[in-house]
């Protein structure tokens, strides 16, 4: 059994997991072991860290399966599109799975909230209300497995509230929620006690529901296996550096663009 620690950008797919309708990153992962020969669909003893929602990136997505020993990181990414690379792998025993055996994962959310806009205080509180362990069933698709221990914390980089959130598990758009319902705190839209009432038993009236924030500002950082060592395959890191740098430019040009335009037509 091997494991694998996968980087993507989420803004190509309809998710990682795969579904009828879409391109997914699972998608991809499968018929990249399908073009090398390792498996025909799921692979034997397969399992994901988690199934980040569309629209969502990762650097540290991790999937385990029955693999050969040559199947590096570098022989994985020659069948992968440049928006998926693998960067790094561990040999872990049989029966290993890399859903069930974490005991932490780390999301990050990059909100862009400048400092004229929000208050960083109100945006902390909120934070620290929302952390330790809590029913988050307002904050959720889920109907069970909704009482989380979480820690969350928020740290101001110059235009942007930088989110991290770290549990062993995540039910379905939590993370987007509680960031959504923070940056509503924080805007002065709802009160920092409006974290206690979300958090209350009773449900939520339509009106005072917290909608996910958008996807595109999430990335699964990290996901901890106490029994695991990854090794970096050095090639493979260059070649996912490069490619996300090559994307880094691309968005900051056409930011600069669409910022030509809307400056252009700020008339009175």
């Amino acid at each position: 059994m091997r494991a694998y620690r996968l980087a993507y950008d989420g803004t190509c797919y309809r998710g990682f997991q795969r579904q009828p309708h879409g391109q997914t990153v699972e998608d991809e992962l499968f018929g990249a072991l399908a073009d090398l020969g390792v498996a025909e669909g799921k692979p034997e003893g397969y399992a994901a860290a988690g199934r980040t929602d569309r629209g969502v990136s990762a650097l540290a997505q991790t999937v385990a399966l029955a693999a050969p020993e040559w199947l590096t990181p570098r022989a994985l990414n020659s069948r992968l599109p440049a928006s998926i690379r693998a960067w790094a792998h561990a040999d872990v025993d049989e029966g290993f799975s890399a859903r069930y055996d974490a005991t932490e994962r780390v999301y990050r959310y990059h909100l862009y909230a400048p400092a004229d806009a929000v208050d960083d205080a109100r945006a902390r509180a909120a934070c620290d209300g929302l952390s330790g362990r809590h029913d988050f069933h307002d904050l959720t698709l889920d109907a069970e497995g909704t009482v989380r221990d979480l820690a969350v914390s928020v740290e101001r980089d110059g235009a942007f509230l930088t989110f991290d959130l770290r549990a062993q598990g995540f039910a379905r758009q939590l993370v987007r929620r509680v960031v959504s319902l923070v940056a509503l705190v924080a805007r002065g839209e709802r009160p920092v006690s409006f974290v206690d009432r979300v958090l209350a038993p009773d449900p939520l009236s339509g009106a005072d529901g917290v909608p996910p924030a958008p996807p595109a500002g999430l990335v699964l950082l990290d996901v901890t296996y106490p029994d695991c060592s990854f090794v970096v395959d050095g090639e493979a890191a260059a070649s996912a550096r490069e490619v996300f740098e090559e994307r880094r430019v691309d968005a900051a040009t056409r930011a600069r663009t669409f910022g030509t335009v809307g400056d252009a037509l700020d008339v009175e």
